[in-house]
């Protein structure tokens, strides 16, 4: 397998790479399982779910299949959410996850962002690292989600920099854009 990519906008027609990537990632977990019809059924239809709520959604492939995959969505008060990022664990650390994030923050600040926020599993500690590397920082209290897995997750958010306001609302849509993009 390369370590090449390809980022594009995410599609209902992605739900069983998207599920298989997800189960994939909880499975390197003891205890944290997948109630896909219970806890998570939007996955099945994910794209049209961040369309209706005004957001966006990745997937990136690599030989055909799901590698990576994030969304993002408003939650108001010019605050957005980064939902659902994932990455195999043979593509982490390749640049994908990095990819992912700037997709989807370049996404939001192009619709007026101010701030991002996300909530992590308080188990996914390498995610947090790297969540915290791109200038996130804990937040708020820790929410129980009372689902199968007994998880407890983190609240991070970020505030995003003017600076990305001055490079222009035609370099932020190219980059952000839910489209097609190449990975290293």
């Amino acid at each position: 397998m390369t370590c090449g990519f390809v980022l594009r906008a995410g599609r209902d027609d992605d739900a069983a790479g998207f599920i298989a990537l997800i189960g994939g990632c909880w499975a390197e977990y003891p205890g944290c399982v997948m109630d896909l019809d219970g806890e998570v059924p939007e996955l099945r239809a994910l794209g049209s779910y961040y369309a209706k709520q005004g957001g966006a959604l990745w997937a990136a492939e690599a030989d055909g299949a799901i590698v990576g995959m994030a969304g993002t969505r408003p939650l108001g008060a010019g605050a957005w959410e980064i939902c659902k990022m994932y990455v195999t664990r043979a593509h982490r650390g390749t640049g994908l996850a990095q990819a992912l994030l700037a997709a989807a923050e370049g996404h939001a600040a192009g619709r007026g962002a101010s701030v991002m926020k996300l909530w992590s599993d308080t188990r996914f500690e390498r995610a947090h690292r790297f969540y915290e590397k791109h200038g996130y920082r804990r937040s708020g209290p820790n929410r129980p989600l009372y689902d199968k897995s007994n998880s407890i997750e983190y609240a991070y958010a970020k505030p995003l920099a003017r600076e990305s306001e001055e490079r222009g609302a035609a370099s932020r849509s190219a980059r952000a854009s839910p489209g097609t993009q190449q990975g290293p």
